[in-house]
């Protein structure tokens, strides 16, 4: 056996972009999977609009992936066989929408992520960029309060994940919804989120705002991240200071322990 998140215990606002960071292996992969029970954990809650995750049945888990959390990988995961429009009406196909009302919702999705055009490609006919786009629109259609995005970004060009990160903060910015971003991308997490977590061997070592973190790291670890960086004035920020609302997630992991065969 061997502990996959020890100590991670932090709230998030409603309406704000949340980056957890880390080095490879620090077990920020393994947290957000424990954010919608793609993996169960041992001990500990996770509070979503007050509602503890880890107590839900079955039924209730599913009803909330439908309809609350959406989660985006690194892979883009899409279905070769399907069209765009399908690939992205395809959880809600899952749901037993009926067909042209899902495919009106994902439309929507596809338009917001500037896809329209391409419904009814395949996705061997899209850069990787596109693809990637798609599996954001997928995660859209179902208009989730949530959206938990892994590495989301990490296997663009840098000049398409640069437009990535763009568009995901206009898109939040009309949209207003709660995003957990993993990244283990200084840079990036400083683009985009409100506040970052950072991760050391399972542990959640520092939650604040980036200046917060760079005048007072927790740890030399949490220093290292900000080493020979940019000085804030310097950093690539493209959001905006506005207030937050109250604390929409909660997570207080004890212990998570993974049994590996």
């Amino acid at each position: 056996q061997t502990l996959g998140v020890i100590d991670a215990s932090f709230s998030v606002n409603e309406g704000e972009i949340f980056v957890i960071m880390g080095l490879s292996g620090s077990g920020k992969s393994t947290l957000v999977r424990l954010l919608n029970r793609l993996i169960e954990p041992t001990a500990g809650q996770v509070l979503i609009n007050g509602r503890d995750i880890a107590k839900m049945n079955d039924i209730e888990l599913r009803d909330l992936r439908r309809s609350e959390i959406s989660m985006v990988f690194q892979s883009f995961a899409l279905m070769p066989h399907l069209s765009v429009i399908d690939n992205t009406a395809f959880g809600l196909e899952l749901a037993g929408m009926p067909e042209a009302e899902r495919h009106a919702r994902a439309m929507v999705a596809l338009e917001q992520v500037g896809l329209a055009e391409r419904a009814h490609s395949y996705p061997d006919e899209l850069s990787g960029g596109m693809q990637q786009r798609v599996g954001l629109a997928r995660a859209l259609a179902n208009d989730p309060q949530v959206l938990l995005m892994d590495e989301a970004f990490s296997a663009l060009d840098p000049l398409i994940r640069t437009e990535m990160q763009d568009e995901l903060v206009k898109l939040q910015a009309v949209d207003k919804r709660t995003i957990i971003f993993i990244s283990h991308d200084l840079d990036e997490a400083i683009r985009i989120g409100d506040r970052i977590a950072i991760m050391e061997g399972g542990v959640v070592v520092q939650v604040g705002t980036a200046e917060e973190i760079l005048r007072n790291p927790a740890n030399d670890y949490v220093k290292s991240f900000f080493k020979g960086g940019n000085a804030p004035h310097q950093w690539p920020r493209i959001r905006a200071d506005r207030p937050r609302t109250g604390r929409f997630i909660c997570c207080r992991i004890a212990v998570l322990t993974l049994t590996l065969s």
